[in-house]
């Protein structure tokens, strides 16, 4: 047995004799029955005090429209904020101790490490099988069209820009190009004529379609709503369940067109450059930082810092946040140091949506030290004044430093026009499509196999390893406390509304700074003679609270009920992501969790865990509870492991299986039940065996939120 831990619990209510506040102590050990003053228990004491100023109108809102001066939907953002503010710290921290070359050689590979296993461990290579598939010729330069494997089957099309041996004598240096988030990828105007800029100064330039533009949906049956940013995000919630990412992806693409690259007799394998836009800046961000043959780079309108990001436009699609990055240490500015001293120029713009005071952070943190590895000169910063974009001003201002430092050449590079290829013309596949071609595979089709492993993985692992392990990795991943762990929440007690025989009190329990969840507590009008009844929805706590809903019909059955709103539901739920009906309206949050390293299964789980923790009092036995939606998913984890908190356990409409999302690679908000890795111990329904009957399962549904059966 541990040692006994005090905990806190404040409780405000509504007293004879004005309002007051009761603050007790409770010791929780470790196997010890819980006894804890509860929402239920409270409404028993005061609602017949409290009756007498029940509201005219029912009016079932129980927070004020702001919270601190911000809207109540804004509540998680700026919590999660709260939460990394302290990552910042620390980071600024350990940046100022990084002062001898050998102290930033261990930080290097610190990160470096740390950055791969976040991310999944790479691929092994596999024959690159490269094909030149047709030619232009343009004045200057060369066009081939090229396709290559990076996985087996797994194709990518590219185009490489050739100089004219005639002015430019080979092997010349490479430079990789990955396009940034345009449909037409590189056909779009200024990734061919980056291409034709670098080969018109003596340098080769692959440009290259990422997964999901260009010639490369992994869908095509999707096309033209998910492609993009939108498909990124979708592969990232199947890819984050597998334990890897849409970067996992994306990185090894870009790594293997380097094989590529160094495989071409006319290009000289020692200078090798890396230049992208805006998806593209994301990707060689990744790939200057991770790959040792990139020996100059230039990120365009993608490098800014955390903390400037999370507090404007925050998180953007799947691939430009890796798990736990805040929590481990890795900010932009380290994506510009991991490599220290590779030459690298920042390329900004003064109007990007990219925060320019974060890029302006990020690169006075890598210049110092740069400059104190005695290479200064090493890394630049180019701020046009405009927009987001890939321009003139840029395109020119990257050939120069890719001269620079691949050929030795400090010259002033001016921009002629460019004949462009049409779409048609830039077309390396018949019909413009990878997947149309003889066996091609899909990024789907990869996670689909893992899947595939991870599955015999887990049946074995669940028949052989002791319940207890098993449960210690769940709760592992998911990042779910054990009970005794967990805050003391302060309850405040509001008013009471009478509808007939059911009396309903608004309720707050604030949990820990910034953070709140509002209930409501249905009670019959006489002594209580059923269980009582936690219960949530995906819609917030008065989804099912009208009057003859499913709620009161459970009061009328002689149940106490407490509905809760989850963190980000209800009143809390966000308003403000760019997620729609593919990702959910809290994909921002979600996101930032994910970059802390926390999960909304795991940090909803544990809101329904103290709220049953206050439940169990009243009656010190089990606590019966409901879920609908979404919110089953941590319900499942919750019950599954604190199971003596709880009796029954209902799930109604909630997702499946995770597997099923790697199945049909497509999903519904979904994003907000994954956690990292979790394949690659546990799917949902090991966690509904260990409840065995005590579970009912009603309505269950798919991935793509379609009636699912078990």
């Amino acid at each position: 047995m541990s040692e006994a831990r005090p905990v806190a619990w404040g409780i405000q209510g509504w007293f004879p004799g004005g309002h007051k506040s009761i603050l007790r102590k409770a010791s929780i050990r470790k196997g010890d029955r819980m006894t804890r003053t509860t929402l239920a228990g409270i409404v028993m004491g005061m609602c017949l005090i409290a009756g007498s100023a029940a509201a005219a109108a029912e009016d079932l809102r129980v927070l004020p429209e702001t919270l601190d001066g911000a809207p109540a939907g804004e509540m998680m953002s700026r919590y999660l904020l709260h939460q990394a503010q302290p990552r910042f710290e620390q980071w600024k921290r350990r940046y100022e101790e990084l002062k001898t070359p050998e102290q930033i050689s261990a930080y290097q590979q610190d990160l470096r490490e740390q950055f791969l296993d976040a991310i999944g461990d790479l691929p092994e290579q596999t024959p690159l099988n490269p094909r030149v598939t047709g030619i232009v010729v343009r004045e200057g330069y060369r066009v081939e069209k090229v396709i290559f494997e990076s996985r087996p089957k797994h194709y990518v099309t590219a185009l490489l820009f050739v100089p004219d041996a005639s002015e430019y004598k080979p092997p010349f240096p490479g430079v990789l190009v990955p396009c940034g988030h345009a449909s037409n990828a590189k056909a779009h105007e200024a990734y061919q004529t980056m291409g034709a800029l670098l080969a018109l100064n003596g340098m080769a330039a692959l440009v290259f379609d990422p997964i999901d533009q260009g010639e490369r949906s992994q869908m095509p049956e999707a096309l033209p709503k998910v492609w993009g940013t939108a498909a990124h995000t979708t592969l990232g919630v199947g890819s984050v369940l597998l334990g890897r990412n849409t970067a996992w992806f994306e990185i090894w693409d870009g790594m293997r067109a380097i094989d590529y690259l160094q495989s071409r007799p006319e290009i000289d394998p020692s200078r090798i450059g890396c230049t992208g836009n805006s998806g593209g800046g994301t990707q060689t961000s990744y790939l200057m930082a991770l790959d040792g043959r990139i020996g100059a780079a230039a990120p365009s309108c993608y490098i800014t810092g955390f903390e400037a990001l999370l507090s404007t436009i925050g998180p953007q699609d799947a691939e430009q946040n890796i798990f736990g990055q805040l929590a481990f240490g890795m900010d932009h500015a380290d994506y510009l140091m991991m490599r220290a001293p590779t030459p690298i120029l920042i390329c900004a713009a003064t109007k990007d949506f990219f925060d320019i005071g974060g890029t302006w952070s990020s690169f006075r943190y890598a210049k110092r030290l740069y400059t104190r590895m005695d290479f200064a000169e090493r890394i630049g910063l180019l701020e046009n004044d405009a927009t987001h974009n890939y321009n003139r001003t840029q395109r020119q201002g990257v050939v120069r430093w890719m001269s620079r430092w691949l050929l030795g050449k400090d010259r002033p590079i001016t921009e002629p026009n460019v004949v462009l290829l049409s779409d048609q013309e830039a077309r390396c596949t018949p019909d413009g499509q990878v997947m149309h071609l003889a066996g091609a595979r899909s990024t789907y089709d990869f996670n689909r196999d893992l899947e595939e492993e991870l599955t015999a993985r887990r049946k074995r692992l669940w028949a052989t390893a002791g319940r207890a392990e098993l449960l210690g990795q769940v709760r592992r991943l998911s990042g779910i406390r054990p009970l005794a762990e967990l805050p003391g929440p302060r309850v405040e007690m509001q008013e009471t509304i009478e509808r007939g025989d059911v009396l309903i009190q608004k309720a707050v329990a604030t949990l820990e700074e910034g953070l709140c969840l509002p209930a409501l507590v249905f009670r019959p009008r006489g002594e209580p003679t059923g269980s009582d009844v936690l219960y949530v929805h995906e819609g917030g706590k008065d989804a099912d609270a009208g009057p003859g809903g499913p709620i009161e019909k459970l009061v009328e059955a002689g149940h106490v009920v407490v509905t809760v709103d989850l963190r980000g539901t209800g009143e809390t739920q966000s308003k403000n992501g760019w997620g729609g009906d593919l990702f959910g309206p809290d994909v921002r949050d979600v996101l930032t969790a994910y970059l802390l390293g926390r999960s909304y299964v795991g940090m909803r789980a544990e809101d329904v865990l103290i709220c049953a923790g206050l439940m169990y009092d009243r009656s010190e036995r089990p606590v019966d509870v409901v879920a609908v939606g979404h919110v089953c998913v941590p319900v499942l984890h919750a019950a599954a492991l604190e199971p003596e908190l709880f009796g029954s356990v209902r799930l109604i409409r909630g997702l499946v299986s995770w597997a099923d999302i790697i199945k049909r690679g497509q999903s519904r908000s979904q994003l907000v039940n994954v956690v990292h890795g979790a394949l690659g111990v546990y799917d949902l329904p090991d966690l509904a065996r260990v409840l065995g009957e005590r579970l009912t399962i009603r309505e269950p549904l798919n991935a793509l939120g379609e009636p699912a059966r078990l």
